[in-house]
């Protein structure tokens, strides 16, 4: 059993004084019967020992008390908040159920306590708290907003304790979490107050050398300091008020956080740093936002006025000081991206000290401190993407208007619906879309984890690679050497980063199986004591249905495909082409070849259909001559001069004259049934002069179906022959497969269409 929670004297005054003025912040607020419940729930669980001080030794019951009073006064937290800052304890410890707090004291303090719980179990996993991705998974978990508020109030009360614990291990541990989660939180939310004690804390017990130094130096220079930036606005006030300007002004000496952030990144001592303390001067100016219902001539004027004013302001300061022109910033002509608008300059005041003043108007001030540029984002904190600054920003809205939080019941966090977040087993958080699986977390990893991977541990249980990921799940995956990629892996990632490692593996395997497949055939072959043609081998692949090569090869290399039978079949198809039995001739060289077909009166049937300008059909027409129009081309009509109409393709050499000198002779003409007409078309075919080239040529035309070959001239010079073949054939899809094949021959280099 835990010892026993004792009071000392000094606890129990602390104790008395806080409750005290709780109530008196809370009047009102509590409901008739909350005090005497509380009151009773809390002496109940410490008779039960249910209440243990911490790891510091701390007061659990005063410590929940202080607590409550900085998020009553700093943040503006009310009755369920503070109820549920003095209750999660008792849920954490066991002692009462979330139900049991619902019954007692409504929904709204159990929805707190609930997101209070979650986040405990999220601690739990040893998460890396520097990761931008823990703050995003923190709020998401946390559902209610005021969640997140209490563990800030709870890390500046902490903070405030721990000064003289002996326990260093988890003094250091709490302040960095305070520096690298709830101080970025607490800016983030307008607590500007609580974020610098925080930070100032962390640095006083994580460097506590550097705080001290710049502490010291700081109390030695208050009292000169705050004269000297009084002598310095005195001037200032009196010009401007003379310009006629209505303005305030605002002076601030840097936190000691800052200073000393500021010193490492100059890599300089105290002295060193020029903007130790800056003046903002904030004009009264016409602003745009008043001018919402204006129209957008009357906010250019608007806006107009507001840089004048600004600028004014600049001419003025600048001639009663010197200006550093290394240290202006101009974010008036061109604002930053993120909307952030103001003049930044640094001058030379009295006993030659450097100040940094910053010049805005009401509007653009509004702006940088809450809208789209708020202080965070222009001092290099990194904000999250998509809706969470609006988010955040609305809450800070909501906690400067000061409205009892009334607001904070309907907050709700479903920004990341399309997100979640997850751990690896060291406590790292990754971040992916909804609806990703085991497999894109391991393809996130390492891609031979992914290619490898054959399920998971979530949570310590095993699932399968398909099993999607939920928001705080931590994941271990499961690999074997054995495994390899398939396709379908493709429909179970989510991530384009998986889909692509997977592609590059599938084809990665798939090169490396078609290089053993096509080494297998290759010694196959040699063994039978065959000689392999390229030409050949592309032949029996096209004939067995293959449009890629790489296809082939793979269903050669899973078995789909008999090696034996591949081979039979090259055996045969060379053989053919060897000795074609259609055609007994020798095999000869292309030098001066030539052939004509004795049918020489095979000319174009009449019957397909094409229709002259919008829907003329059966007018008489004729195929130009100069570029042979065949049935599929795309073409047009030309009137002659006798009247009649020719038939031109639309890209015939001779288009572009014939439109830009007789366009109004052009009519359209289309496609529009298809007969059983045949056109003469001429091809011309260059490629190396080999034995056999002829052969192969007429041995490819004569298989295609529809297809008859008239003549064939070719002439042979140095190696190479050129020639023309002139077939005929029904229109241009066939035109087209007869030119892929022809072009597949080996040794020809080009065929084109006459």
């Amino acid at each position: 059993m835990a010892q026993r929670l004792l009071f000392t004297r000094e606890e129990r005054r602390e104790t008395i004084e806080v409750v005290a003025q709780l109530r008196k912040l809370l009047q009102g607020s509590l409901h008739p019967d909350d005090e005497g419940n509380l009151r009773q729930h809390l002496r109940s669980a410490l008779a039960n020992d249910l209440l243990p001080r911490d790891v510091f030794g701390l007061n659990p019951v005063l410590h929940g008390f202080q607590t409550a009073q900085i998020a009553v006064e700093e943040i503006g937290l009310r009755r369920d908040g503070v109820l549920a800052i003095l209750l999660y304890g008792s849920v954490i410890q066991g002692f009462v159920s979330i139900d049991e707090i619902e019954r007692s004291y409504g929904s709204s303090v159990a929805q707190i306590i609930r997101g209070i719980v979650r986040i405990q179990e999220l601690y739990k996993k040893n998460p890396v708290i520097e990761s931008e991705n823990f703050r995003n998974l923190l709020l998401s978990f946390a559902e209610d907003m005021r969640v997140i508020l209490i563990m800030i109030a709870d890390r500046v009360n902490l903070m405030r304790q721990i000064r003289d614990t002996d326990n260093e291990e988890a003094k250091l541990r709490v302040s960095e979490e305070a520096s690298y989660l709830y101080a970025p939180l607490a800016h983030k939310l307008g607590l500007y107050k609580l974020k610098s004690e925080l930070e100032d804390l962390s640095l006083k017990y994580l460097e506590h050398d550097a705080y001290y130094m710049i502490k010291e130096k700081l109390n030695a220079t208050k009292k000169s300091r705050d004269a000297y930036i009084e002598r310095f606005i005195r001037p200032i006030d009196e010009k401007l008020c003379a310009a006629g300007l209505h303005f305030h002004m605002k002076g601030r000496t840097k936190s000691i956080h800052s200073i000393w952030q500021k010193m490492k990144k100059q890599k300089c001592g105290f002295e060193g740093i020029y903007d130790l303390f800056a003046i903002r001067i904030i004009i009264d100016s016409p602003t745009i936002a008043q001018g919402v219902n204006q129209s957008a001539e009357e906010l250019k004027k608007l806006h107009t006025v507001e840089l004048m004013q600004c600028w004014q302001v600049y001419s003025i300061i600048t001639d009663m000081y010197q200006p550093n022109p290394k240290r202006l910033r101009d974010w008036l002509s061109v604002p930053k991206s993120n909307g952030y608008e103001s003049l930044h300059i640094t001058v030379l005041g009295p006993e030659q000290k450097w100040v940094e003043v910053q010049i805005r108007t009401e509007r653009m001030d509004d702006i940088a401190e809450r809208g789209l540029a708020a202080h965070w984002r222009y001092k290099g904190v990194k904000g999250s993407e998509g809706g969470m600054d609006d988010w955040l920003n609305s809450i800070r809205s909501a906690l400067e208007a000061g409205d009892d939080l009334q607001v904070m019941d309907t907050f709700k966090m479903d920004l990341y619906e399309d997100e979640v977040f997850v751990f690896t087993p060291r406590g790292d958080l990754l971040k992916f879309p909804k609806g990703a699986t085991v497999l894109d977390f391991a393809y996130h990893i390492h891609s031979k984890v992914g290619n490898q991977c054959t399920g998971a541990r979530i949570n310590n249980k095993v699932v399968t690679f398909r099993q999607q990921l939920q928001s705080g799940d931590q994941v271990e995956i499961m690999t074997s050497s054995t495994q390899k990629p398939k396709q379908d892996w493709l429909n179970v990632v989510k991530t384009s980063r998986a889909k692509a490692k997977i592609r590059l593996a599938l084809k990665e395997t798939q090169i490396k199986d078609g290089l053993y497949a096509k080494e297998t055939l290759q010694r196959r072959l040699k063994n039978r004591k065959i000689e392999l043609d390229e030409s050949i081998m592309n032949h029996v692949i096209k004939k067995l249905g293959f449009k890629l090569t790489s296809e082939f090869y793979k269903q050669l290399a899973e078995g789909a495909l008999e090696v034996n039978d591949v081979i039979d079949k090259y055996i045969e198809l060379r053989d053919y082409e060897q000795n074609p039995s259609a055609q007994q001739q020798p095999v000869r060289s292309a030098d001066e070849y030539e052939f004509e077909s004795p049918n020489e009166e095979m000319t174009r049937g009449n019957d397909d259909v094409l229709v002259i300008d919008r829907n003329l059909k059966g007018v008489d027409y004729q195929l130009a001559k100069c570029c042979h129009p065949i049935y599929g081309d795309d073409v047009f009509g030309f009137v002659t001069v006798s009247g009649g109409i020719k038939i031109h393709r639309t890209d015939c050499p001779n288009a572009p004259e014939l439109r830009k000198r007789f366009g109004y002779r052009v009519v359209r003409a289309r496609w529009s049934g298809k007969g059983s007409s045949q056109y003469s078309i001429t091809l011309r075919i260059i490629g190396n002069d080999d034995l056999g080239i002829v052969n192969n040529l007429t041995s490819v035309i004569s298989k295609e179906e529809k297809i008859v070959m008239r003549s064939i001239n070719i002439d042979s010079n140095d190696g190479l022959f050129s020639g023309h073949v002139t077939v005929m054939l029904d229109d241009t899809s066939r035109l087209e497969a007869l030119i892929k094949k022809l072009r597949t021959i080996k040794g020809i280099k080009q065929v084109t269409r006459v």
